[in-house]
């Protein structure tokens, strides 16, 4: 199954191109976008150091922990035993995808909390209940979903928490939408891949129009699971630059106003 979504930035406006944008998808680590704003909209402090574990209580009861096999990020790892400021676990699931700093975020704030972000962005069908690899939760019927649609409504969600979107552009996974941009563009996004499933969801800024959201959600075998060598995530680059090369239609921006003719375009 593949779904895209691709819209302006600007306002509300409507999606310029869909498809299947609500079926349902694994949401893998782009459900990270949704655990970021609620911890940062919660006011806890992020600079307070908070103790490196790898024991998480269970949604349904319980205890489970992270396989450090599972894990893109060997830093969280690294300060098992030792404590580590918020702040620091905060950007490396977001940099890194550390699924160990993922869910050490999400201990320190109300589950609650989580699902009030995907609501107040306008999702309708995406949500993320329960932490990563809490597999108990995932028998139990408790499941971690997102569509393309949420995902672009979700990105949107954060115009005025710019710093957020700069965290974003830090991610230092750049195999699927970002390599279908030319070297040097500006994008924030977030990316998530498990066997079976390669997502990316993103906010494009060119330098010669106005800014875009794209999200590429994929479930099938083409997706090995692997953080940078995924064949999936050439096929979500490709689309990158599809949309890419159609840029300037999604806002309909035809360019600056020309100079009145026999003038300059710098005259006063």
């Amino acid at each position: 199954m593949l779904s895209v979504v691709v819209a302006p930035w600007a306002g509300e406006a409507e999606p310029v191109f869909v498809r299947a944008p609500d079926e349902l998808h694994d949401a893998a680590s782009t459900m990270k976008v949704a655990v970021l704003a609620a911890l940062h909209r919660s006011g806890v402090p992020l600079d307070v150091d908070v103790p490196v574990v790898n024991r998480f209580t269970s949604v349904v009861g319980g205890e489970f922990g992270n396989d450090p096999d599972w894990d893109s990020d060997p830093v969280p790892w690294e300060l098992l035993g030792r404590a580590a400021p918020l702040r620091l676990l905060a950007e490396r699931m977001i940099t890194h995808s550390s699924n160990l700093a993922t869910n050490l975020c999400l201990a320190r704030i109300d589950p609650a909390a989580v699902a009030e972000v995907w609501r107040r962005a306008g999702a309708t069908r995406s949500a993320s209940p329960r932490g990563i690899e809490d597999y108990a939760a995932r028998d139990a019927g408790v499941l971690n979903r997102v569509s393309a649609r949420d995902l672009v409504r979700l990105l949107r969600s954060l115009h005025d928490e710019p710093e957020l979107l700069a965290l974003l552009e830090r991610n230092a996974f750049r195999v699927d939408l970002a390599a279908g941009l030319p070297p040097g563009t500006r994008i924030a996004f977030k990316n998530g891949w498990v066997p079976g499933a390669r997502h990316s969801v993103g906010l494009v800024r060119p330098q010669d129009c106005p800014p875009y959201l794209i999200a590429v959600c994929y479930t099938g075998p083409l997706a090995s699971g692997a953080d940078r060598t995924d064949p999936a995530a050439r096929l979500v680059a490709r689309i990158s630059a599809a949309v890419w090369e159609r840029r300037r239609e999604i806002t309909g921006w035809a360019g600056p106003p020309r100079a009145p003719e026999g003038r300059s375009a710098r005259a006063r």
